[in-house]
């Protein structure tokens, strides 16, 4: 839910226009709960998911690692003062000179998933370690991931092959689970594909040493989620179960479990209206929506709890819609929310749980209007 300390910031500065509002102090208490959760698994933030530098600084100072999917954000961690030691190229779809820019950085871990990335880093990147990426069901997953990214198992064991004949260190593999997973036993066949990959791998002479389990480690919206402590004990189970008393280093790529709670967008309503007299289901238009930094609502994938001050009010349903002339830009409209009757507008909105993937989906200037403003606290 909102922080008293977002709530009193809000109060006091009163910004105009819709907002994102960050408590670090958030961050830090996921941080420490990932920590204590999975205490063997190195954490390399998932720096798409909030680049804010204040973020990025405390996630440094903490001790963390970083997931970084192009040059930027691996200048931005390094800015922050991340060693390039603990800093991950995870993007299996790079160019040459990016790869090459990573390298000269410092950079020395990257992902893979094809023959072709393994040639460009055996080019740019000569003795890096490289990590396989594999696909893998995506069940359980408010947003499922697609086969852009990741190869078949049995491809795998032939790409990190291909890898070491190109100069390259074979290190790992790598899966994602979903988005917002919500079932702690979701790692469970992913791990047991690796464990697989390790044992082809090790009767060709290939020691493999880490798996990277992602991310999908969930935010709360709408409803509970499981605590961090379940996932810890669902994958330490899973790698005993596939490993045995082999069981590898481990790293994992929270994004959205580290900073989704602790943000809040502050919005305001523009418009309520019906389209006709019969009407059941008012529409509300909000002055931020999915070109404002609202794009994980499409296909309704997240839910985002909805605030105001009139809650207790009697309640009807609502179509929630953004500002913009493009008739994509509707937020929920197949579930509609129930919010307070008495809305008009000019009243404040707050929509909770938004600290990840919000700035990152703001258009520039989209029919004009500003990105998406950032307060961190």
């Amino acid at each position: 839910m909102t922080t008293q300390r977002i709530r009193s910031f809000l109060a006091e500065r009163r910004p105009e226009g819709p907002c994102l509002v960050i408590d670090l102090d958030v961050v830090r208490d996921n941080y420490r709960t990932f920590r204590k959760a999975m205490p063997d698994t190195a954490i390399f933030y998932a720096v798409k998911a909030n680049p804010a530098p204040e973020v990025l600084e405390l996630l440094a100072s903490m001790g963390s690692s970083f997931d970084c999917a192009s040059v930027p954000e691996i200048e931005m961690a390094l800015a922050a003062g991340a060693p390039p030691a603990r800093i991950s190229y995870g993007n299996t779809i790079k160019k040459e000179r990016d790869i090459a820019r990573a390298f000269a950085l410092g950079v020395r871990l990257f992902a893979v998933d094809a023959y072709e990335e393994v040639e460009k880093l055996g080019r740019a990147a000569p003795g890096a370690r490289v990590f396989c990426r594999i696909l893998c069901d995506g069940a359980g997953a408010d947003w499922p991931l697609s086969r852009k990214f990741g190869c078949e198992p049995a491809m795998a064991v032939s790409v990190l092959e291909y890898a070491r004949h190109h100069g390259l260190t074979p290190y790992g593999i790598s899966f994602h689970v979903g988005s917002q997973q919500t079932d702690p036993d979701a790692w469970d066949s992913a791990l047991a594909s690796a464990a697989a990959i390790f044992g082809e791998m090790a009767g060709r002479g290939v020691e493999l040493g880490m798996v990277n389990l992602g991310g999908g480690f969930p935010a709360r919206y709408l409803n509970d989620v499981p605590a961090a402590r379940e996932y810890g004990q669902a994958i330490s189970g899973a790698l005993r179960r596939h490993f045995g008393n082999r069981i590898p280093e481990t790293i994992m790529e929270p994004g959205r479990g580290l900073v989704g709670a602790a943000g809040t967008i502050k919005a305001e309503i523009v418009l309520v209206s019906r389209k006709s007299d019969t009407d059941q289901a008012r529409w509300v238009y909000l002055d931020i929506g999915k070109f404002g930094g609202l794009a994980e609502t499409m296909e309704e994938a997240i839910r985002y709890p909805l605030l105001t001050e009139k809650d207790a009010d009697p309640h009807a349903p609502c179509i929630v819609a953004g500002p913009t002339c493009d008739s994509a830009d509707v937020l929920y409209e197949r579930t509609p929310y129930a919010l307070p009757i008495t809305l008009t507008a000019g009243d404040e909105i707050l929509i909770d749980g938004t600290g990840a993937y919000t700035t990152t989906y703001s258009t520039v200037a989209f029919n004009g209007f500003s990105p998406l403003a950032t307060y961190v606290i």
